[in-house]
């Protein structure tokens, strides 16, 4: 018989530090399920602890509403065989107004909307994109009942509709997250498209310091990763594969994103940074095969780094930096180093790296410019007449008609 040694009572250091619990979920888990629910209890129920890891086992996911990330939780998959689908959508037009102090909607066709699975009310309000996302808690007949108030209007003047459209993962206002070893796969050929400010495999919003490793986020009707006004977001071997829409998405405000070792194929855009990301870093990430760019810099997105990037057949250029609306907001200091630009433009003007407007003091330094006898990528640089500052240092161009192009001035017409 086994027993237990006597205390030193020297040993008399106060235990305080608990230990987080680590809960499992899925077919032999601690909860039993596949879906969202039973995602969601676990991490609401960890959240409630303090926190802990939530380790999803094998097995396929059927999403009918997003996960909602809490504070402190670890979410932690099995690889590639934990796979997180997003269920079909479905959508309906409403067939009353319903104003901004209202929780219900009344749908010309409600079939399909379940409770508890997510939705977002979509409209045309002052000619922008009005977006509306809501959580179902009941249907009765033609009426759905949504888990709060409107907060603004939805208005058949205005084509008010309602679609089972949603993220995967997301969160607003919650800090301090890590996602590991797992895939999204948002079901694309089954599902409208919403664009990225709104929902991605991965949605969050005003949140910070979050560390997602090794997770796929594939076939989305719209981003694989976006992150709106978030600091230090970090992905590791992050990749983003067939989305509709931006790979991944650094939205407006967003500080010190990294991306390292990740990749971006066969999406919309690669890498798209949006209004206001500064001091980012992609490091040795792959951006290739993207209809659009590999990647794109733009609205007061200053002093970004990439560095040891291969960007290759991107359809209409490699790397952008977009035009900007006043010298102001241009795309200032950013750092391109000890990249590879291989067979890009093949679907516009062969171009490897384009400067549209003002972009000041960016700098290509040591980079590869590379035609692999394709006859696509034809010019490497091509600089704007407003671009001021440029430094092109140590970097080397192979196959290609023209290394360096200079675009005149415009001249305005009457």
């Amino acid at each position: 018989m086994q027993t237990n040694s006597p205390q030193d009572p020297r040993d008399n250091r106060s235990r305080t530090a608990a230990q987080r619990l680590e809960l499992s979920v899925g077919p032999g888990g601690d909860l039993q399920g596949s879906d969202d629910k039973v995602l969601q209890a676990g991490s609401d129920y960890l959240h409630r602890l303090g926190g802990g890891t939530l380790r999803i086992r094998p097995g396929e996911y059927t999403m009918r509403n997003a996960l909602y990330l809490r504070s402190g939780v670890r979410l932690v998959g099995s690889g590639a065989d934990t796979v997180l689908k997003k269920a079909p959508s479905v959508c309906s037009e409403l067939v009353s107004d319903s104003d901004w102090y209202e929780a219900q909607i009344r749908l010309a066709d409600p079939s399909g909307f379940t409770p508890g699975c997510g939705i977002a009310l979509r409209s045309q309000h002052a000619g922008a994109l009005q977006v509306i996302k809501d959580t179902v808690t009941a249907v009765e007949g033609d009426i759905v009942h949504l888990s709060r108030r409107l907060e603004k209007n939805a208005w058949l003047a205005e084509g008010a509709t309602a679609a089972t459209l949603f993220s995967i993962l997301t969160a607003e206002w919650v800090d301090d997250i890590e996602i590991e070893n797992l895939v999204l796969d948002g079901n694309r050929e089954n599902n409208e498209e919403l664009n990225g400010n709104y929902v991605g495999g991965l949605f969050i919003q005003h949140c910070n310091r979050y560390a997602v490793r090794d997770v796929v986020s594939r076939n989305f009707s719209g981003d694989g990763f976006s992150f709106q006004v978030c600091d230090d977001i970090h992905f590791e071997r992050c990749r983003a594969e067939h989305n509709a829409n931006l790979g991944f998405h650094p939205g407006s405000g967003s500080q010190r994103p990294i991306f390292r070792d990740c990749e971006a194929r066969d999406n919309s855009q690669g890498i798209f940074f949006c209004w206001g990301v500064t001091d980012g870093r992609a490091e040795n990430c792959t951006l290739s095969d993207n209809l659009a760019y590999g990647c794109s810099i733009g609205h007061r997105d200053t002093d970004n780094h990439l560095v040891g990037c291969t960007l290759e057949r991107n359809r209409e250029f490699g790397l952008l930096f977009r035009e900007p609306l006043s010298e102001f907001r241009g795309a200032h200091r950013n750092l391109i180093e000890d990249c590879l630009f291989r067979d890009n433009g093949g679907g516009g003007d062969g171009v490897a790296v384009e400067f549209r407007g003002a972009a000041h003091d960016v700098a290509l330094r040591d980079n590869r410019f590379e035609d692999s006898g394709r006859e696509e990528q034809r010019i490497g640089v091509r600089l704007s007449a407003e671009a001021e500052g440029v430094q092109l240092a140590g970097n080397t161009f192979t196959g290609m008609c023209e290394d360096i192009a200079h675009k005149a001035p415009e001249v305005a017409t009457i």
